[in-house]
């Protein structure tokens, strides 16, 4: 199982409501994918960052993983200055890099960090089945809670049988080129794997059903919302809706 690092803590975030958490998450998503005004990108930093700073989370590990998210981010630099017609800024051979296309994968990059960040201080800082019992509470449909929890479960089991294939390719001294037994040597490893978790699938579905299970998981937590949680809701709201002013508005040219 993945080590859920940041639910370790006492902070006030940690005690937040799961439910609320989710809430807040999805409407501050949708607001700032939508907004393209630096004003408003701004305020939506100030707010991640702010949660981050509520949530007493290690700069260490929020740093790691917006590494991982940037490396993602990376191919649009290589894509969308060379792909958006405009103002011409430079060529490298037959390509040209526009001024409306590094503005937009700027715009893009900050708008993945931003989001990154506020979903880390919010999600990351409750269980991943204290978050499936939120879903439920919400009244997200049972199979996509289901489908989240088996998809959590077993990404572990299934990187454990890569890192098992892989073993297997170095003891037999399988070194990768640039070469057609390299690329077939991969095929099959990638061919393997989604065979043995196939049958890994198939198994874990008939032990269930021999264990009685009819679509639903049984969870004794219980959610208490108190007035710090209204209160705590409130204001996240006001700062969602404090970004949306500056965005849709002209209260800062």
């Amino acid at each position: 199982m993945f080590n859920e690092v940041f639910t370790e803590g006492d902070s006030l975030l940690h005690k937040f409501d799961p439910r609320f958490k989710i809430v807040i998450a999805a409407v501050f998503t949708l607001v700032l994918a939508l907004s393209s005004r630096w004003c408003a990108l701004f305020a939506g930093l100030l707010f991640s960052l702010s949660i981050l700073v509520m949530g007493k989370l290690p700069v260490k590990g929020i740093c790691i993983r917006l590494v991982m998210v940037n490396g993602l981010i990376l191919f649009l630099w290589l894509l969308l200055p060379f792909s958006v017609r405009g103002e011409a800024i430079f060529s490298l051979g037959p390509l040209t890099a526009t001024r409306e296309g590094v503005r937009y994968a700027t715009l893009l990059t900050v708008r993945s960090n931003i989001i990154i960040l506020a979903l880390i201080g919010l999600l990351s800082t409750t269980t991943v089945f204290n978050l499936g019992r939120a879903m439920v509470d919400l009244k997200v449909p049972r199979k996509m809670v289901q489908l989240f929890f088996f998809t959590y479960r077993y990404l572990h089991v299934i990187q454990l049988e890569y890192e098992r294939l892989t073993n297997a390719l170095k003891i037999r001294g399988f070194q990768p080129k640039t070469s057609m037994h390299t690329y077939k040597t991969y095929a099959y490893l990638v061919g393997m794997l989604l065979v043995k978790s196939y049958d890994r699938s198939e198994r874990v579905r008939k032990a269930m059903i021999c264990r009685g299970f009819k679509g639903r998981f049984y969870n004794l937590t219980e959610f208490h919302l108190g007035y710090r949680d209204l209160l705590l809701v409130s204001l996240m709201l006001l700062g969602v809706a404090a970004i949306g002013l500056l965005q849709w508005t002209r209260i800062i040219y």
